[in-house]
């Protein structure tokens, strides 16, 4: 780097050089807020009037319920104070603060004092880029300075002028980095909606190809199946299996090649390729667990957190939180690991104890199972696990993406 000083970024677009100049948001342009709008002054449509709350959904690219004035309100307050422009900037003051929202449109549109701060940037910096600064560490830092242990946090008018920013000297560089940050704020969108998209599709399926309470048919069914399905005990599909713990006083009996699973490490994988601790031969002898053959167990979460689910790749056993489906021939596993929103009610509507939850072997089997025949339990099965593995890939890729902002914001802001 030729330049040894804190003022240049780590990572840098080419045809940029230069230190950055230190400012103040208050230096670069004036920042306000609104005059007072009484609660009973909100109507149900008219001129949008935002809150920290508005803000905060649409940074989450999430909806909630929107709060309007009438446009004779909104006129007489904007004689007042002025009027929200495009390219101008709310950011929140209290609760979860620094939040911003970049206006796109010269649409009417006003805003709660005090909730809210106003930054008329106009043409000072880039409005981008000063977005993208409300994400960074240096931001971050000054938030941490300004907040007092044990009380609510506030972002104020004063403390919004006196904030530090380090600025590109040439205007161009700002522009830059602002559109390529806007840009991968919208791929990051996008793969959240579709991903979104996909997980409401799942929960939908989930419902309309399982016959729901009273049914004995699913709403939706492939082509080439009909019939009812038949009523089973889920002791009828599967053999329960418990599981144990070797004595951890005894090293022998630990880090041997046998996978032995607890329940921590269930939940957030469709498949179990191995554990975190691992016992011996001789371990797995001394207490009451069991090897659990691959691809036909389900790792059923029993307490701690029942309910949640793993298929088992590759045989191994489990400690006592556990009780596991070694299911049958003619039962396909992924029909049943997708029919797990179900089994996870039964187990917690009929778990029992004093010191902690739990649901046992024999309560668990009882529950009762509507079972189709073999190749449609196949056929739904393949449905759900192609639709997992979309879900897995898209959840894998906006993962990248955030993590690429996060590397970005940690080295191209000073």
């Amino acid at each position: 780097m030729k330049y040894a000083n804190s003022k240049v970024p780590q990572i840098r677009f080419k045809g940029f050089e230069g230190v950055w100049e230190d400012q103040s948001l208050g230096n670069l342009f004036p920042i306000t807020s609104a005059a007072r709008v009484h609660k009973h002054e909100w109507t149900k449509s008219g001129v949008p009037f935002f809150r920290s709350s508005d803000v905060v959904s649409a940074f989450k690219s999430k909806e909630n319920t929107k709060a309007f004035i009438s446009h004779d309100l909104y006129l007489d307050l904007s004689e007042k104070v002025g009027r929200v422009k495009k390219g101008d900037m709310l950011v929140t003051g209290g609760g979860s603060i620094g939040i911003p929202y970049l206006v796109k449109t010269d649409d009417p549109l006003y805003f709660k004092d005090a909730d809210l701060l106003w930054f008329k940037i106009r043409d000072s910096v880039d409005s981008h880029y000063l977005f993208t600064f409300f994400s960074s560490q240096p931001f971050e830092r000054y938030v941490k300075s300004i907040s007092h242990i044990g009380t609510i946090a506030h972002y104020t008018v004063e403390q919004a002028k006196l904030t530090p920013l380090a600025v590109p000297r040439i205007t161009a560089e700002q522009t830059q980095i602002g559109t390529y940050f806007r840009e991968l704020d919208r791929l990051i969108e996008l793969n959240q909606r579709k991903y979104d998209k996909l997980l409401t599709l799942k929960k939908a399926m989930l419902q309309k190809m399982f016959p729901q309470s009273g049914a004995t048919t699913p709403e939706i069914r492939f082509k080439g199946f009909s019939g009812e399905w038949v009523e089973k005990d889920l002791r009828e599909l599967c053999e329960i299996v418990g599981g144990g713990t070797p004595s951890t006083m005894i090293r022998e009996y630990w880090g041997g090649d046998i996978d032995w699973y607890s329940p921590t490490e269930i939940g957030d994988d469709v498949y179990a390729i191995g554990s975190t601790k691992k016992i011996t031969q001789l371990g797995l002898t001394k207490c009451s667990a069991r090897m659990l053959p691959s691809n036909k167990t389900i790792l059923f979460t029993s307490r701690a957190g029942i309910g949640d689910m793993a298929i088992l790749t590759k045989e191994g056993c489990t400690n006592q939180g556990f009780q596991s489906l070694v299911l049958y021939d003619d039962i396909d596993p992924y029909f049943i690991f997708s029919m797990g929103h179900l089994i996870k009610i039964h187990a917690l509507k009929n778990a029992s104890g004093s010191t902690f939850l739990e649901i046992s072997s024999k309560q668990l089997g009882k529950m009762k199972i509507l079972l189709p025949k073999e190749k449609e339990q196949k056929k739904i099965g393949s449905y759900f696990r192609t639709l997992d593995e979309l879900i897995s890939k898209n959840a894998i890729q906006l993962k990248k993406l955030k993590q690429i902002k996060s590397a970005c914001l940690e080295k191209m802001f000073v």
